[in-house]
């Protein structure tokens, strides 16, 4: 009986899709600046709506009939669980690889979603979707940078490499020399990227809505509204110029400390335009090549250190935060001074690449996830609560949040021990059966929650794992790191809304006793280092 219910529901599903691709198809040559183009494209529609449909429909009957039968919380349950995930996952990967584009983009931002989605399904993405994504022919780019510049690339570089150094979901990048001699890394957006993504994200968008009338519990229809406003943003490469320039001014107004250690590549203007863009080449290791940054003679440990402070300011401070830092996204390199510590080690600097992807926290947003920091580093239960609820989490869900925030479950969260929010490898199998536990509620969580602080969420896991491949695992440090400055806009906030002279000077007792503190924990993470030392 279940058997013929699921395989009704896969009829409908591929019914429903094949009548959805006939429309999709017609609107798209409708739109289209290129009628020809459009044409040849929406006979492409309705094959890959069939293709997604068949995919979901089949990783659909696998779940219900592999898991028929088997009890709740049985070893073999679990075990048919993990193999069932490991092919869903494969048939995911390897229709996102045929499809391309907007796929692709999905299929990354699930490879960022640590513990919201079964690990398998994280693991498989994140080894494929980060660096080896489709390439366009040079053909291809030439035919978008005659479009875009009006010349071919011999015409318009002094040098061209055909061959692209990487190539992401929508664009790829080819290292090139102007005449004037410099060198540059120019970004060319995949031909007829802008028509398919419409046409794509409406096929994305039926197939989740459907999959959660047929399983309610499968609901990540905020993961397709997400990818639905960001992606026009994305395809235009002048707003990533601009978020670029936004961001290094920024640094520079708001934390001048740092904004010598941060670096965005300067942008060709005359030869950029929103399907092409031409940046100053810059050469460094990427964020997780533990090899490479200590052949050049950095530290790790300053490289995790001055990554959460740079993306610890931009959330807590700025308020305009890069939501794509994987490691790709984010290269080291000596700072250009060359000034190195006593010690003779170099002193690194951020390089941060792909800037299509920000977001704005207002004031209210900025500071409650501030707040919500500050009382997460300190165990502070009754701030972790009044913020999770200000920020949508819900009072009965607060501690769900807290535990996606951390990856703790709620007991370490409140623990007031130094070390409560650091993730040893030993609490990996815990966490992910927390998630499969509260799936649900996860669902449910993320259903509440801003879309802002959804692409936190996912920030939170690519700086994450970042901080794992640096420190071979999680660090406490860093954590005190963004303890402070999520402090300390805190305060901020406080002395902007306060003018009296007592509530000054309580705003500045509330300073003196976090600078105690904060002491006092790194005073204690000193010995905790060495104890771990003299028992190794």
């Amino acid at each position: 009986m279940a058997t013929r219910s699921v395989w009704r529901a896969r009829t409908r599903l591929l019914l429903a899709a094949t009548a959805a691709g006939g429309g999709a198809g017609a609107a798209l040559i409708m739109s289209s600046d290129d009628p020809a183009s459009a044409l040849k494209l929406s006979t492409t529609v309705p094959v890959r709506l069939f293709r997604d449909s068949v995919t979901a429909a089949t990783i659909a009957f696998d779940y219900k009939y592999s898991l028929w039968g088997l009890p709740e919380d049985s070893p073999e349950r679990a075990r048919v669980k993990h193999e069932v995930h490991i092919r869903g996952a494969r048939k995911l990967q390897e229709l996102c690889f045929r499809n391309g584009g907007v796929y692709i983009k999905l299929g990354q931002h699930i490879s960022q979603l640590e513990y919201l989605v079964p690990e398998e399904y994280v693991q498989i993405m994140r080894e494929s979707m980060l660096n080896k994504c489709p390439v366009s022919t040079y053909d291809q780019v030439c035919k978008v940078v005659k479009n875009e510049l009006g010349g071919t690339p011999e015409e318009l570089f002094e040098e061209f490499d055909p061959v692209p150094i990487a190539s992401a979901s929508l664009a790829q990048v080819h290292v090139a020399r102007t005449h004037d001699g410099q060198k540059v890394a120019v970004k060319v957006q995949h031909t007829h990227m802008t028509d398919t993504a419409a046409a794509d994200t409406a096929t994305v968008e039926l197939l989740v809505n459907t999959l959660h009338r047929l399983f309610p519990s499968f609901d990540y229809r905020w993961l397709v509204d997400e990818i639905r406003e960001s992606l026009p943003k994305e395809l235009d490469f002048l707003v990533e110029a601009k978020n670029s320039v936004k961001c290094m001014d920024n640094f520079r107004k708001l934390s001048p400390q740092i904004a010598r250690y941060i670096y965005a590549p300067g942008v060709h203007w005359n030869l950029s335009t929103s399907r092409l863009l031409t940046m100053e080449f810059i050469d460094g290791a990427q964020v997780n090549d533990l090899k490479t940054i200590q052949r050049l003679g950095i530290q790790p440990r300053d490289v995790a250190k001055l990554v959460s402070q740079a993306f610890a300011e931009m959330m807590f401070r700025h308020g305009f935060v890069h939501c794509d830092p994987h490691a790709a996204n984010v290269l080291v390199r000596h700072l250009p001074s060359g000034n190195g510590s006593i010690f003779g080690k170099k002193k690194p600097q951020l390089v941060l690449l792909d800037h299509g992807l920000y977001k704005d926290l207002d004031d209210s947003t900025r500071i409650n996830y501030a707040a919500l920091w500050k009382g997460l580093i300190f165990s502070d239960a009754k701030a972790i609560k009044e913020n999770s609820i200000k920020l949508g989490a819900g009072e009965d869900l607060c501690a769900l949040f807290a535990g996606i925030l951390t990856m703790r479950p709620w007991n370490r969260v409140i623990d007031p021990a130094v070390d409560h929010l650091v993730v040893k490898s030993s609490d990996r199998s815990e966490l992910q059966m927390y998630a499969s536990q509260y799936f649900p509620q996860i669902t449910e969580l993320l259903r509440r929650l801003p879309r802002v602080i959804l692409l936190m969420l996912k920030t939170n896991d690519c700086l994450r794992a970042v901080s794992n491949a640096l420190m071979q695992g999680s660090s406490l440090e860093s954590f005190l790191i963004v303890g402070r400055v999520s402090s300390e806009a805190v305060i901020e906030s406080k002395l902007w809304q306060k003018r009296s002279i007592l509530s000054r000077i309580d705003i500045w007792l509330e300073k003196i006793f976090l600078e105690a503190r904060l002491f006092g924990m790194h005073v204690a993470l000193w010995f905790l280092q060495l104890q771990r030392a003299l028992t190794l």
